[in-house]
């Protein structure tokens, strides 16, 4: 078992102050030897508990977990001098579990920590650049964006870039949590973290080292702790009141009975009460929801982010545990994104013609349909030809192309312009062309839909989601076909960039139990990403605008993973439900049975250190992401 030095140190006194307490009970001593041969191993295992109340009280932060530990012990040892009984082994034994329980607990952390850290140790501490014909090792620090690095095989990827020459098969599997190796070639976008398995590449970086990837991730993953669940929030708030409660009631529970007692004419027993409140002291510890609720959100971040679902904290763990619909975007989510040209209809201009003058309009434009336009004519665009741009988000665009005004876009657009189009019995997205106003006919165009798109929806059927719900821009007849054949349950067709949000709301529950999370890019959804309860950006790796806009981050394409960090989330609330239950129970019980007298000073150790041992244990399964 590795353990930090800190960690080295508190099992030595742990042993140590064992050892003591065992090697006494066979000593015979009374009086002031008994008392001060016990404060030995007393203050080798408590002095820093005692040191921190101290240091609490001073600050004006009475009630907690140390204040309640010194109050009880140096009571136990206060009641055997009044007594004269010399028994302080129970006064040590509480401090000397409750440092056990403080030891695993720390354990624990230091494993989740030490998971994730080896996990994210993607950000490599040196890159490879030329410079006259040999290689000279920097800092990715120093390089310029647009610097030309070198990635020779076993070694990681720097900083994100383009591949200029070479090939090879990267490994992702730090970033996406895939074993399947991922092929490169000249022009090939790489993300830096990945590492380099068998050829020599040549990289122009496209970000400065603090920008990229692998640097994103692991700002997001360190800062994920900073944004607290309700569930968190909640055990703050009741331990603040929960802790001064206690021990105002094991102050009335010290000295109400025996004053009655006295009242009454009999004798106050005031060693049993006393001893009561203690023991209740003991037993209300708070130790076990305190650390091991944050823990659990800790170890889900981690085992989530082994996957490749990066969460950025822990308040949208709990959120996406309560998703009940998930809305996808259709373009580059549950479909490729990869268009091609496989009709021309209606045309009375020739074919080849057609598409070149549509891609010639479409020239300025980004969007995956005029790409597929563009490599479905046989020409290569000539700009020169092109003058009078004007895009119409949503709908198309205009141009003048040799004199000619050029018209490429939906029914929207046609409709704009007076020109009537006729529909089209293909299933596919249809683009209109319109030369000098005239109809010149329409593209039929077909997306690709992912591999584990239908899959993806029926898993998150099988979760619990209620509906699964795509928006898209695309015509109501392309939209329903692929919906069909995925097994979505409502559509939203022709919808403009904005209709998006407007079209979000209206899926929204607003009770706050049954969440609506949105599944797109991350790159064109970024304002429907914000919207949404829990906004998820899929295949992000290296999209800053994914990183930023979404609440969730999947760094990968495969749609799956969206049902996967859904169960992760459920499986890790189950987590912190279970030691939520387990703990205040316990507790419950035995705060019964110490006000009663039945329960003593060793059950009181378990209530306190022995539950918070079991939670923190139960706490740390949710870093075992895989077997969900």
């Amino acid at each position: 078992m590795t353990m930090t030095a800190k960690q080295k140190k508190t099992f030595g006194r742990i042993i140590i102050a064992a050892l003591m307490v065992v090697v006494l009970h066979f000593i015979p001593s009374t009086g002031l030897l008994r008392f001060i041969l016990y404060m030995i191993p007393y203050l080798v295992i408590g002095y820093d508990i005692l040191l921190k109340a101290a240091r609490n009280i001073a600050h004006g932060q009475v009630f907690d977990e140390c204040f309640l530990m010194c109050v009880a012990t140096l009571g136990a040892i206060a009641l055997a001098i009044w007594e004269g009984s010399g028994d302080y082994t129970e006064a040590v034994a509480v401090m000397l579990f409750y440092q056990i329980g403080e030891f695993f607990q720390g354990y624990a952390v230091s494993k989740s920590r030490k998971s994730i850290s080896e996990l994210m140790d993607i950000r490599p501490d040196s890159a490879n650049i030329e410079q006259d014909g040999s290689l000279v090792t920097v800092d990715p620090d120093d390089v310029a964006v647009g610097s030309i690095i070198v990635v020779r095989p076993g070694e990681k990827v720097p900083i994100d870039g383009v591949v200029t020459s070479g090939a090879s098969s990267l490994d992702t599997s730090a970033l996406t949590g895939e074993p399947v190796p991922r092929s490169i070639h000249e022009g090939d976008e790489v993300a830096s973290g990945c590492v380099n398995l068998s050829g020599e590449i040549h990289i122009r970086t496209t970000k400065e080292a603090g920008e990229s990837t692998a640097s994103k991730i692991l700002d997001l993953v360190e800062n994920a702790g900073s944004r607290k669940s309700r569930s968190e929030d909640f055990i703050t708030r009741f331990s603040r009141v929960y802790t001064p409660a206690v021990c105002i009631a094991a102050l009335a529970l010290a000295l109400l009975p025996p004053l009655v007692r006295l009242a009454m004419g009999l004798a106050p027993t005031w060693h049993d009460w006393i001893y009561r409140a203690l023991t209740f002291l003991v037993i209300s510890c708070p130790c076990a929801l305190v650390i091991s609720i944050p823990l659990s959100f800790f170890a889900g971040i981690g085992g989530a982010s082994r996957e490749g679902v990066l969460v950025k904290g822990s308040n949208y763990l709990e959120a996406l545990s309560k998703v009940r619909t998930v809305v996808f975007d259709k373009t580059g989510t549950l479909t490729k994104g990869v268009f091609t040209v496989n009709e021309v209809h209606h045309n009375k201009l020739p074919r080849q013609e057609v598409l070149g003058l549509a891609a010639h309009a479409e020239a300025s434009s980004s969007h995956p349909v005029a790409r597929s336009i563009e490599a479905a004519w046989d020409g290569k665009v000539d700009r020169k030809r092109i003058a009078g741009i004007q895009e119409y988000p949503g709908e198309g665009v205009t141009a003048s192309v040799d004199d000619k005004a050029v018209a490429v876009g939906n029914g929207r657009l046609m409709s704009r312009l007076g020109i009537e189009a006729p529909g089209c019995h293909c299933s596919g997205t249809l683009v209109h062309v319109a030369v000098d106003g005239s109809y010149e006919g329409h593209l039929v165009i077909s997306d690709v839909i992912k591999p584990n798109a239908k899959a993806a929806i029926d898993a998150l059927h099988a979760s619990g989601v209620q509906r699964c719900v795509m928006l898209t821009g695309d015509r109501m007849e392309a939209a329903k076909d692929t919906a069909s054949s995925l097994g979505i349950d409502e559509v939203h067709a022709q919808l403009l960039p904005g209709d998006k949000v407007s079209a979000l709301e209206g899926l929204m529950d607003g009770s706050g139990k049954a969440l609506t999370a949105f599944v797109g890019d991350g790159i064109n959804d970024a304002p429907v990403l914000s919207r949404a309860d829990v906004g998820i950006a899929m295949g992000a790796m290296g999209s800053d605008a994914a990183i930023e806009a979404a609440d969730v981050v999947l760094m990968d394409d495969d749609p799956l993973k969206v049902a996967k960090a859904i169960r992760l989330s459920r499986r890790c609330m189950r987590i912190v439900w279970e030691n939520i239950i387990f703990a205040l129970g316990v507790k419950g019980i035995c705060l019964l049975l110490g006000a009663f007298g039945i329960a003593n000073m060793w059950l009181a150790i378990f209530a306190d250190v022995g539950v918070m041992v079991i939670a923190v244990l139960n706490a740390i399964r949710a870093l075992k992401a895989g077997r969900t």
